[in-house]
């Protein structure tokens, strides 16, 4: 039997997991159509951060393959087979679903074979104002005339015969589809003012291409798109400055090579090899869809108000006590806060910032900032504090994965305001959630502490679930000062965490401790369990550990939302071990691990 699960194949099934809550009749059609959105956006960061390292293996020398423990070609030939049964149950899902419901609820989608003939004016008219300077039409001359397709932008591929020549050849052209110019959904003259009728950009530039090859017959078009690889590639992390490094790579994000060609499936095989010959593609940069590509667009689809086709307004539960408060941390010092979002109100951690902005008792600010919001007020609070005499210091993780490029904005702004900011260390990621506050209270210093399992992002703790925990505990605060030291000196902790896991340190071997002690009570008779939940789980020494708890007979019930390379409910291996994942309304961000403890439990908040 295989005993992991290869994380890139575990990922594809979580993404289906997202597939399949679009195909659920029981989720509001909006929202349905939000998780078609969901799972492409998915999808192509797959494509353009795993797949493309996964074609980079493939293409290593025989030194470095050595070290790996399976065959990139295999991992490739497994992604795109099982990528092609999930695009085509996309299809089916919108084609014999989404659309229909939408009929029933006065939304019509329309293609360009159904325009009425005030709907072919009113197209060929809009192209002509708004698309004709996007378009960018080309025609292909084999390896002569290649054009660049930009990273995720949607073209179509012509099939084209010149009308001058008595037995014409086939040609081929390729035009831009304007969807970063304009809106990807145009809708329509009707008739019926109860029924809006829409049309795909797509569709509209199928139809009004005509106008800019007038000495052309075109056969046919289809779609296409290109993705690439987003990898960074810093090869040398050690050495050199790795701000300058990350800058140089995402100036060449946009223009790496391909990690994948998405094509409408019904393209013809002589049409698919030619585009395959001019832009230098290979069987494994193939993925074929349906007609539509860029499906990540439908997070934009029209909703006309029609709000009961929507998830029903939840509204956050206020913490009165933090929010209405005169100073939090007053009501901080008399006992700890525990928020759960977006169930919570975020206001209180806005709060937190804010009052220790204006506060005339505090001395200090210190954050850890990993994805923030574009328009944040938290950071709006720490540039106030500086202004109002604080010392603030923030340090910028710019290896969070595509939000390298805002993370090094915020950093630039709040230097400029005179934040002291710390960046990305050498050789490893910081991913701590954390803030800590310096009161003056009666002469005397006292920390006050901030940590989340969830990012200080006010856009997400709206639909991220999270737990976040305010403290004055004397150690845990203590704990956290440490790691802004280290953070902002690159010194080493002298003393070791006692209540905190912190990851370089002491986090791997603190779990792995919690599990030997579950499975040292389950070898005694006494009663063992863990709930453990996470993003994912990849690493093989903890997986074996866990497996064997299972075997002396600790209960595990594991909710992995991601990658889980763990082989569940398997007899003689892990028949204790049970794994599921929720996909539903909110993202399911949080890490929670809860150890039994012979009944005196154990609970861990992990970021």
């Amino acid at each position: 039997m295989q005993r992991y699960i290869h994380r890139d194949i575990s990922w594809l099934s979580f993404n289906h997991r997202v597939l399949q809550e679009a195909k659920d009749p029981l989720v509001p059609l909006f929202e349905r159509l939000k998780f078609l959105a969901i799972y492409s956006s998915n999808l192509d960061e797959f494509f353009r951060v795993r797949v493309a390292n996964h074609r980079s293996l493939a293409k290593a020398d025989k030194d470095t393959r050595k070290n790996l423990d399976f065959e990139p070609e295999d991992v490739i030939r497994q992604i795109l087979d099982i990528a092609n049964q999930h695009q085509l149950e996309f299809s089916q899902i919108f084609e014999k679903s989404i659309v229909p419901e939408l009929k029933k609820n006065g939304i019509q989608l329309i293609t360009r074979k159904n325009y009425t003939k005030e709907q072919v004016e009113f197209v060929d008219t809009y192209f002509n104002e708004y698309m004709l300077p996007f378009v960018q039409p080309v025609i292909l001359v084999g390896k002569k005339i290649k054009p660049f397709l930009n990273n995720g932008a949607l073209y179509l591929a012509l099939h084209l015969t010149s009308k001058d020549i008595p037995k014409p050849i086939s040609e081929y052209a390729i035009v831009k589809i304007p969807s970063d110019h304009l809106s990807r959904f145009l809708e329509l003259p009707s008739k019926d003012p109860n029924i809006k009728q829409i049309t795909m950009l797509d569709d509209a530039v199928r139809h009004s291409i005509r106008l800019i090859f007038p000495g052309y017959d075109i056969q046919d078009s289809y779609s296409i798109k290109l993705t690439r690889d987003a990898e960074l590639y810093i090869d040398d992390e050690y050495s050199g400055d790795l701000i300058s490094k990350i800058k140089k790579s995402l100036n060449k994000r946009s223009i790496g090579e391909a990690s994948r060609m998405v094509y409408d499936r019904s393209m013809p095989k002589h049409l698919l090899d030619y585009l395959m010959y001019v832009f230098d593609l290979d069987k494994f940069d193939l993925l074929p869809e349906g007609r539509y590509h860029n499906n990540a667009d439908f997070f934009k689809f029209p909703d006309y108000n029609l709000t009961h086709l929507k998830d029903q307004p939840l509204p956050a539960i206020r913490i009165q006590d933090l929010e209405e408060s005169e100073s939090i941390f007053e009501k901080i010092k008399e006992k700890d806060y525990m928020i759960h979002v977006p169930y919570h109100s975020y206001n209180s951690v806005i709060k937190f910032f804010e009052d220790a902005a204006k506060d005339p008792d505090v001395t200090h600010i210190k954050i850890v900032q990993y994805r923030v919001a574009k328009t944040s007020k938290i950071m709006m609070a720490i540039k106030d504090a500086v202004k109002n005499g604080k010392q603030v210091s923030a340090f910028i993780e710019v290896k969070a994965r595509f939000d390298e490029e805002a993370n090094l904005r915020w950093g630039e702004e709040l230097e400029k305001a005179g934040v002291n900011v710390h960046y990305s260390m050498p050789g490893f990621k910081v991913h701590s959630k954390i803030a800590l506050i310096r009161r003056l209270e009666g002469g005397k210093p006292n920390l006050y502490a901030y940590l989340s399992t969830g990012n200080f992002h006010e856009d997400t703790a709206k639909i991220y679930s999270d737990f976040g925990i305010f403290t004055t505990h004397k150690t845990m605060t203590a704990e956290v000062a440490r790691i802004f030291t280290f953070l902002e000196t690159r010194q080493r902790p002298v003393v070791p965490f006692e209540l905190l896991g912190v990851g370089l340190f002491n986090l791997k071997e603190k779990f792995m401790e919690l599990i030997h002690r579950e499975i040292k009570h389950a070898k005694a008779g006494k009663k063992a369990e863990m709930v453990l939940k996470m993003n994912s789980i990849q690493d093989q020494e903890m997986i074996d550990l866990l497996y064997e708890a299972s075997r002396h007979g600790v209960k595990i019930k594991m909710i992995i939302r991601g990658s889980c390379s763990i082989v569940a409910s398997y007899p003689g291996l892990s028949e204790n071990i049970e794994a599921i994942s929720i996909v539903d309304r909110f993202l399911e961000h949080a890490r929670v691990f809860i150890f039994h403890n012979n009944g005196n439990e154990e609970v861990y908040l992990l970021s």
